[in-house]
């Protein structure tokens, strides 16, 4: 078994929590909260025996191999280096880091201590997604990806009333790149590697973050073209086109549907057979590593997890948005 703690105590904690114990080896031992009130509440809840209001002393603790840590995105970095030093494994939402000088940090520390360091994007092992992966040379020449993850949040509303929710402060280093574009950038560099020139534009709010955006970015004999949104919906769906037909994706997310059409006229579902709980899979990744006492995953390397950040804050940069992280 795999003793697990948790950092944080948000409806992604439960959802990850809920797909984790689908795992024969997943434990939950700890919770870190930082109200004690609040901890209580959510160790009942999910029958968790530690509860712990101080991070160095759950980082210590010798009831825990492991820590999935969810918190703000400003503070990412900071805990998961605690972590390490006391030779925790890591599995850290998405986006890992505020910028690439912080995950730089956090890949030193993990390499130092010997440790896993994983950036917990469920989309990428998804079965579906690996999928698009194994038939992309169906398709002929890649030469455009349209990636689109436009979805309103629910805190929006709050926002206008006047209210900085969390999704929508820089202190936390938020907003639309952050929490939504990344679902687009990381597949395309995992499918094609780090572009050769990035171009964004963006949606500022009030607040200092983005609201919504464009990136393009630029290969020598493609382009990936992403629209994200945090205050507008789509329905529209994603597609890679290549000289000889097309990969459809529903959601780049979580994609359910995959189907190529070929120019021919005919098509193909590459669709494959997966559950619903989507961070299943990641879990799944996450203690086979651990078992085989590796420290990288292959699908999630530390290097894609570089990469992508690269780009987040080349974007950032262009489009005028800056975290007090960034200082």
């Amino acid at each position: 078994m795999v003793r697990f703690g948790v950092v944080g105590t948000s409806r992604i904690v439960d959802e990850f929590i809920r797909c984790a114990k689908l795992h024969s080896e997943f434990s939950l031992n700890a919770v870190y909260s930082r109200t004690k009130e609040q901890g209580r509440i959510f160790a009942e809840r999910h029958g968790i025996k530690n509860r712990f209001i101080s991070l160095e002393e759950m980082a210590q603790s010798d009831q825990i191999d492991a820590v999935y840590i969810a918190s703000p995105n400003s503070l990412h970095a900071e805990q998961a280096v605690l972590f390490m030093y006391y030779g925790k494994h890591v599995l850290c939402e998405k986006p890992i880091a505020s910028n690439r000088r912080e995950l730089s940090m956090m890949v030193e520390s993990a390499r130092h201590h010997q440790v896993l360091l994983m950036e917990a994007m469920k989309s990428t092992f998804l079965p579906n997604f690996q999928a698009v992966k194994q038939n992309l040379h169906k398709i002929g020449a890649v030469r455009k990806f349209f990636s689109n993850f436009c979805q309103y949040s629910s805190r929006y509303d709050a926002y206008k009333m006047g209210e900085i929710p969390n999704a929508f402060n820089p202190v936390l280093s938020n907003g639309s790149i952050m929490d939504i574009g990344v679902y687009c950038i990381y597949p395309a560099i995992y499918l094609f590697g780090k572009p050769k020139k990035v171009i964004a534009n963006g949606i500022l709010l009030d607040s200092g973050v983005d609201g919504a955006g464009s990136i393009v970015l630029h290969y020598s004999d493609k382009e990936v073209i992403i629209s994200h949104s945090k205050i507008t919906n789509s329905q529209v769906s994603n597609e890679i086109q290549g000289e000889e037909g097309s990969i459809v994706i529903d959601k780049i997310s979580t994609p359910k549907m995959v189907k190529i059409f070929y120019n021919n006229g005919s098509s193909e579902d590459i669709g494959q057979e997966q559950c619903n709980d989507f961070m299943y899979y990641e879990v799944k990744e996450f203690i086979h590593l651990i078992n085989k006492h590796k420290i990288e995953s292959n699908i999630n390397s530390l290097q894609l997890s570089l990469d992508v950040m690269e780009v987040i804050d080349e974007c950032r940069k262009q489009i005028g948005i800056a975290f007090p992280a960034d200082m």
